[in-house]
C-alpha cells in the first residue's frame, strides 16, 4: 500500500483500517488537481438547473474556464437575501439541487454576526470522512491510544428553527446529534469517557458536570484530554476549580448531584456511579491546594497530549495550558468551519506555531485570493488561484465552492502556504480577515493585537503573572479616542502582584508593538490617545461567555471576541474592572524615508 510517505519514524499504520485511511490521503493528495477538477464538474453538473447558476448562463458547462469566466466571487452579504428566502420557506432549487436539510450557524463571534450556512444531508458523510482520517494519522505519532480513553469536553446547543421550519444549529451540534456520531461503530483508538447522553444534554452545567465526573472516575484510563478550542479546555479546568467539592461528594457516596435533573443523564450515570472514598480523598487533597500548576497531569496522570485548537487567536492560551498541564503537547488535528470542512494536520505532534493543515481536495472546490496586507488590491475573481498553484510563503484568503451551493464564497480566513504534501498545499492559519481596531486612519487586526499583548505580557513574567484572557475596544468617547484593552490575569504569587508602574509599562510595550500608522497618530498627529489597560476580576471572561451562550452562541464554537462594541458586553466588562492603567510615554516613531 502507498503509505510509506505517511509513516513517522515510530512505525507503520496501527491496523489495516488505518492503512486504508492513509492510502486514501495519499491518493487524494497525489492527484489533487484532477480531484479538484472532478469535484467542480460534479458540483456544476448536479446544480446546473439551480436558480443561482442559471443567472450566469453556464449552459450546462462544467469546465473550469467557463466557471471562472462567469461566476463571481461573493461574500455572505451578497448571498444573504437568497439565504433568507430559503430560511423563510422557499423550497425551490435556489442554490442546490439537493434539498437544504438545515442551516449551520456561525460561531456568533466571527465578523460580529451569526450567519446561516445552508447545508445538505450528504455533507455529513464528508465530515465523517474527514473525522475518520484523524486517528490513523495520530496513531503514527502516538502509539498505544487503544489502551485507554479520551476525556473530551463536547457540547451541543439547543436548536432553533427558521420561519420556514428548517433547523438552525452549530455544525458540531448537527454532527453530535446525527447517527454518524450517536451510533458510531466501536473503535478502540477513539473511545470517550463521556457518554453520549452527557454530550447531548443542552444544559451546559449538567453536561459539563457529568462529563467531568466520568473523567474523574476514569482518571487512570485517560490518555488524552481535549475540547474544540483551547478556551473550552480552560473553561473545564475552571469548572473543576469551582465544583470539585460536589464532584468529590458524589464519588464518595456513589450518588449524583441533585442539580443534575436530565433524565437521560441520570439514567446513564447509574452505570458509572460507585462509591470510591479513596478517589474522593485524592480529589479533595489535590483540588484544595492553592497551587494548581500541572493540575491536568495530577488528576489524569497518564495523559499524553491535549487536543485543542491553539492556532490563530487561540495561541494566546498556550502559556495557561502549559501551566495547568506541565507543558504537555498540544495537538491541532483538523481545519474546518460551518461552511465546509477543509483539511487535517499530517504532523499533529508539531509545535503550535508550526501547525499546518493539508487541504483535502475532495471536500469542496478551493480557490485562493492573494492577500498582501502591505499592498491591498481590489479583490476580483480574475486574481483567484487554484489549489495546486498557490506559492509557498504567500498568504491567501480562502474561497470555496461547495456541494450545498456556495459558489466562489469568501470564507474570510487568511492562510499562509508552508509547503506541500504531494501536490496538495499545506497552510498555516494566520487570522480572520478584517478584524480591526481603528481610531483614526490606523487599522489594527487580530494578529497584530495578539502580538502586542504577547510582547507586553513578557513584562509580567518576573512577577509570575500571565494574561489568561483579553479583549479590546476603540473608545471614541474621549478626545482623542484611544484603545482600551481588558486583561484578566493569572497571578501565581498574590504577594508579588505587578505594581501600577509595571502595568503602565505594559501599556507602552503594547503601543511599541503596534503599526507605524498607529504610532504616528500618537506621536505626530495626536489623533490617538494613550493606550489603556483595564485589569478585570478573575472569572470575568467566563461571565462573558455565559452571556454569549444565553444569547444563542454555541459553547463548542464560542471564541472570545477580540474587539467588542456591544453595549451590554462593555458594561459587563467595565463593572468588573479592578484597576485602570495608561501609557505614560509616547511610543517610538520617526517619519518614513521616501524616495
Amino acid at each position: 500500500m502507498a503509505v510509506d510517505a505517511m509513516c513517522s519514524p515510530l512505525g507503520p499504520p496501527a491496523c489495516e483500517k488505518d492503512a486504508k485511511a492513509l492510502q486514501f490521503i495519499e491518493e487524494m493528495t497525489r492527484n489533487a488537481d484532477a480531484v479538484q477538477e472532478n469535484v467542480l464538474a460534479e458540483i456544476l453538473r448536479r446544480n446546473a438547473e439551480t436558480e443561482y447558476l442559471r443567472l450566469y448562463n453556464l449552459g450546462g458547462a462544467t469546465d473550469r474556464e467557463t466557471f471562472k469566466s462567469r461566476i463571481p466571487m461573493v461574500t455572505y452579504e451578497d448571498l444573504q437575501p437568497i439565504i433568507q428566502r430559503i430560511a423563510d420557506g422557499d423550497r425551490s432549487p435556489i442554490l442546490s439541487a439537493h434539498p437544504i436539510s438545515e442551516f449551520l450557524t456561525s460561531s456568533g463571534t466571527s465578523a460580529g454576526e451569526r450567519k446561516l450556512m445552508p447545508t445538505i444531508r450528504e455533507e455529513l458523510d464528508r465530515r465523517q470522512l474527514l473525522y475518520s482520517l484523524l486517528m490513523p494519522v495520530m496513531n503514527l505519532y502516538m502509539p498505544g491510544l487503544d489502551k485507554g480513553k479520551g476525556l473530551y469536553f463536547l457540547f451541543v446547543k439547543s436548536e432553533t428553527k427558521t420561519p420556514g421550519g428548517l433547523l438552525a444549529r452549530p455544525v458540531l451540534t448537527s454532527y453530535y446529534k446525527s447517527d454518524h456520531f450517536k451510533t458510531r461503530a466501536f473503535d478502540p483508538y477513539n473511545v470517550y469517557t463521556s457518554p453520549n447522553e452527557a454530550i447531548l444534554c443542552p444544559d451546559s452545567f449538567q453536561s459539563m458536570y457529568s462529563q467531568m465526573l466520568c473523567g474523574l472516575y476514569e482518571r487512570e484510563q485517560v490518555l488524552r484530554l481535549g475540547a474544540i478550542f483551547a478556551s473550552g479546555l480552560l473553561r473545564a479546568i475552571r469548572f473543576l476549580q469551582l465544583n470539585w467539592p460536589e464532584l468529590a461528594h458524589d464519588i464518595r457516596t456513589g450518588t449524583l448531584n441533585s442539580k443534575i435533573s436530565d433524565p437521560d443523564i441520570r439514567r446513564c450515570m447509574t452505570r458509572v456511579l460507585r462509591s470510591d472514598p479513596d478517589l474522593a480523598d485524592f480529589i479533595e487533597s489535590e483540588c484544595s491546594k492553592d497551587n494548581w500548576e500541572r493540575i491536568i497531569t495530577r488528576m489524569w496522570p497518564n495523559t499524553k497530549y491535549l487536543e485543542v485548537i491553539v492556532t490563530g487567536a487561540m495561541a494566546q492560551y498556550i502559556p495557561t495550558l502549559d501551566y495547568y498541564s506541565g507543558g504537555l503537547p498540544k495537538v491541532c488535528t483538523m481545519y474546518a468551519s460551518s461552511e465546509c470542512y477543509f483539511g487535517l494536520n499530517l504532523n499533529p505532534m508539531c509545535k503550535p506555531s508550526e501547525v499546518s493543515y493539508t487541504i483535502m481536495p475532495n471536500m469542496a472546490y478551493f480557490e485562493f485570493l492573494p492577500h498582501d496586507s502591505n499592498s491591498p488590491t481590489d479583490a476580483t475573481s480574475d486574481k483567484l488561484v487554484d489549489l495546486v498553484n498557490v506559492e509557498v510563503g504567500k498568504e491567501y484568503e480562502l474561497v470555496i465552492t461547495t456541494y450545498a451551493g456556495l459558489c466562489r464564497y469568501r470564507v474570510g480566513d487568511i492562510l499562509r502556504v508552508t509547503g506541500f504534501h504531494n501536490s496538495a498545499p499545506q497552510f498555516h492559519f494566520v487570522r480572520r480577515n478584517n478584524v480591526l481596531l481603528s481610531i483614526d486612519s490606523d487599522k489594527t487586526d487580530e494578529a497584530e493585537l495578539q502580538s502586542a499583548v504577547e510582547n507586553a505580557s513578557k513584562l509580567l513574567n518576573e512577577f509570575k503573572t500571565s494574561v489568561v484572557e483579553y479583549t479590546s475596544y476603540a473608545d471614541t468617547k474621549t478626545i482623542p479616542g484611544h484603545y482600551v484593552i481588558y486583561w484578566e490575569l493569572l497571578v501565581k504569587d498574590s504577594a508579588n502582584f505587578p505594581k501600577d508602574e509595571v502595568l503602565e509599562r505594559c501599556c507602552l510595550a503594547m503601543e511599541e508593538s503596534l503599526n507605524s500608522v498607529y504610532r504616528q497618530g500618537r506621536v505626530e498627529c495626536n489623533s490617538i490617545g494613550p493606550l489603556e489597560i483595564r485589569v478585570v476580576k478573575n472569572g470575568t471572561f467566563e461571565e462573558l461567555m455565559d452571556y454569549a451562550i444565553s444569547r444563542g452562541a454555541s459553547i463548542n464554537q464560542y471564541k472570545v471576541p477580540r474587539c467588542v462594541n456591544f453595549t451590554p458586553i462593555m458594561e459587563l466588562l467595565d463593572s468588573r474592572v479592578l484597576s485602570s492603567h495608561f501609557s505614560q510615554s509616547l511610543p517610538h516613531w520617526t517619519p518614513e524615508r521616501r524616495r
